[in-house]
């Protein structure tokens, strides 16, 4: 199959030559090193999500057991993604919470990029199953019969279409096929509810409030529109922040079977190429030692397990978050994210 959006195999442009200001070894408090404190801001997105206290509650799990490391971490309420990579780059950020999908695109400059940026991951974090939902009788019954119709493809500016695009695209579908709506999930129910909408894009972690919100409060039940099980296992294997993900059935009401469908970009912690080895090494040990700590906070903790948190997404791991793994034993030593 012939995928046009992104590409593979281009090189790069030239990184972008950030240098984030932490001294000596970035970790040391006034009682180890006579560094002064350091300030770390973690990118989330805006209230409402699951990224805003996820960040939150990392950043207590790190100021409540990493202290003597001399560091202060708030999480920092963002437009997302898009605006969390932007200032990772201009050094305003020094880590942040992102979508695999965008940051594929952003480190290799491609997808609308105006140049690769030097982002490397520090652990791999919850799924975000997402799918077009619409109801019954709307004749919307596969991807193909969105063409002509009005569709919510999510909020402006979200950078949903990095990963919707290739979605539609392994189907036969552009954003040219369909007059694309914004909302955010919860408004795109409401358009699926009073019909100015034909279908919608909806997901993040199983189960997903807006679906829920949907399923129960619609007069028609919804229909989950199917993928392709051959396009399906196509993304899969050309992308590799697209995952399988099953959706078992009852998990919302009008599901009457599992759904094959895809995690179409885990949220996942993300820092610059230049981050001090030693602090990135210690972020990473202080999280992942932390994390039921973390779900405390949001159940999307769950995912800093052994398993997950080194899932490659294609974006590239920090040494420093390597050099844990590799300590506690769960870091795969033939790994191609090790780059």
């Amino acid at each position: 199959m012939n995928f046009q959006y992104g590409g593979f195999g281009k090189g790069t442009v030239a990184l972008a030559a950030v240098v984030l200001l932490l001294a000596g070894t970035g970790c040391g408090g006034a009682g180890e090193t006579g560094t002064a404190r350091k300030f770390l801001s973690i990118g989330t997105a805006p209230q409402g999500g699951a990224f805003y206290p996820v960040g939150g509650a990392i950043a207590e799990a790190m100021n409540r057991h990493g202290g003597d490391w001399g560091w202060q971490v708030t999480a920092e309420a963002t437009k997302g993604t898009q605006e969390n990579i932007r200032r990772l780059g201009t050094g305003e950020l020094e880590l942040a919470l992102a979508n695999a999908a965008i940051t594929y695109f952003a480190v290799r400059g491609e997808a609308g990029w105006d140049h690769a940026y030097p982002l490397r991951s520090i652990m791999t974090l919850a799924p975000n199953v997402a799918l077009f939902v619409t109801v019954t009788g709307s004749g919307v019954n596969t991807l193909a019969d969105l063409k002509g119709r009005r569709v919510v493809v999510g909020p402006d500016g979200a950078g949903f279409h990095f990963f919707i695009t290739p979605l539609l695209q392994a189907h036969g579908v552009s954003y040219d096929d369909f007059t694309p709506l914004y909302n955010t999930q919860f408004g795109a129910v409401d358009m699926l509810s009073n019909g100015s909408a034909a279908a919608a894009f909806l997901g993040g972690a199983v189960p997903t409030a807006s679906i829920t919100q949907a399923a129960t409060s619609m007069k028609r039940k919804l229909h989950f529109v199917p993928l392709d099980h051959q396009r399906r296992a196509e993304l899969v294997e050309h992308y590799p922040f697209f995952r399988p993900a099953t959706i078992p059935a009852g998990t919302y009401r009008g599901m009457d079977k599992d759904y094959e469908g895809l995690d179409v970009g885990s949220m996942h912690l993300i820092t610059l190429e230049s981050a001090d080895e030693e602090l990135i090494y210690r972020i990473t040990k202080t999280i992942y030692e932390n994390r039921e700590e973390v779900t405390k906070g949001h159940r999307a903790g769950r995912a800093i397990n052994p398993k997950n948190v080194i899932r490659d997404t294609g974006t590239p791991f920090h040494p420093g978050a390597i050099r844990f793994y590799r300590e506690i034993g769960i870091w795969p030593e033939e790994s191609d994210a090790a780059h």
